[in-house]
């Protein structure tokens, strides 16, 4: 009954100041203006739409978890670490209003996701050991560097992640409800059985339904910069705190990171700086034109998102691993694909 309340009124919450933040970006002009923005070519929406959405899932998320702090406040975790955790979704928070604002360029948007993967760091957050998907655990603690280097490029890899992935109505806040979700029925169960996380993650989640009632094809509202980074944040210091579950993140996540990389990899490959060139050559964008619909491409993804981190709910270490090695056969097959039938309508 307490999951049941905290999920009910959290995505109430939600709803109610995401509506009010869409107020106020209209207020002071803070929108997405398909016409006129920048890198323009990606986005496939019309008119101007608020940004400023994340606000809303900081203000309702941060306001429960202080609110019910003595509940997620187990184990290793301390004020010290939820701390780093609120000073560094801020951070992005308030980069994320002024790129919205003032399209601030890449070299200055990095400063703050570098920030508040520092923020989590010095607040105590770390990675005591990983598993082996072949057996045992391999121990970090006397290696705090290779702790703090995995945190870094973890919570970077998913905050571009959700950044990038932030092109279709609902994407993002679905995919990462979705996390939340799993997270949660995982760290429920006998042998993970950690209730604090648990409330975190379907606290999570619900938030992100909230946004997400507004979000829906056709949008009434964006996450904006600071809400898509905002996404990957949360959800890659929840895998890390209940005990570096990132493998089952992964598995949620995998085909959008996979798309990511593949992005990544394309415009090197072509002489193009990946995060300032823009394009319609991601996943979303190639279902779309296949002839999708925007809710069809988002039902897609969150299809492979249900299936794949349901999975990882029974399967063991190295089940786990193959899984992984199935998403990545997978996304090569859909990248041989589109190469060919991009061969093909050129010949």
């Amino acid at each position: 009954m307490f999951y049941f309340l905290i999920f009910i009124s959290a995505l109430i919450l939600t709803a109610i100041l995401t509506v009010l933040v869409r107020k106020v970006a209209l207020y002071f002009k803070i929108v997405d203006d398909s016409g006129v923005a920048p890198q323009s070519v990606r986005k496939i929406h019309t008119g101007a739409i608020p940004l400023l959405g994340g606000v809303a899932i900081f203000i309702s998320y941060f306001a429960f978890l202080f609110l019910f702090a003595p509940r997620f406040l187990h184990g290793p975790l301390g004020y010290a670490q939820l701390g780093g955790f609120f000073i560094g979704a801020l951070i992005l928070i308030i980069g994320g209003i002024l790129d919205d604002k003032y399209n601030l360029k890449p070299q200055t948007q990095i400063i703050f996701p570098s920030l508040a993967v520092l923020a989590v760091i010095f607040g105590g957050v770390e990675i005591a050991k990983i598993t082996n998907p072949f057996g045992g655990v391999i121990s970090l603690s006397a290696f705090g560097f290779v702790s703090a280097l995995i945190i870094a490029l973890w919570l970077l890899g998913l905050m571009y992640t959700t950044k990038l992935l932030d092109g279709v109505d609902g994407l993002v806040s679905g995919v990462a409800a979705i996390g939340g979700l799993v997270i949660f029925l995982f760290t429920l169960t006998t042998k993970y059985y950690q209730p604090n996380i648990a409330f975190a993650a379907l606290l999570f989640a619900a938030v992100c339904l909230g946004f997400l009632i507004l979000n829906w094809h056709p949008a009434k509202i964006f996450l904006g910069e600071g809400g898509s980074l905002l996404l990957g944040f949360i959800l890659g210091v929840l895998a890390i705190i209940s005990g570096g579950k990132i493998a089952i993140t992964l598995l949620v996540m995998g085909i959008p990171i996979l798309d990511v990389a593949w992005t990544i990899i394309r415009r090197l490959s072509q002489g193009k700086n990946p995060f300032k060139f823009s394009d319609r050559e991601h996943l979303h964008h190639r279902l779309l034109a296949l002839g999708l619909s925007q809710r069809q491409t988002v039902l897609v993804f969150y299809l492979f998102s249900l299936v794949f981190g349901l999975a990882g709910l029974f399967l063991q270490s190295r089940g786990k691993f193959w899984a992984l090695v199935l998403l990545v056969v997978i996304m090569l097959g859909i990248v041989v694909a589109f190469s060919c039938k991009k061969t093909a309508k050129i010949s």
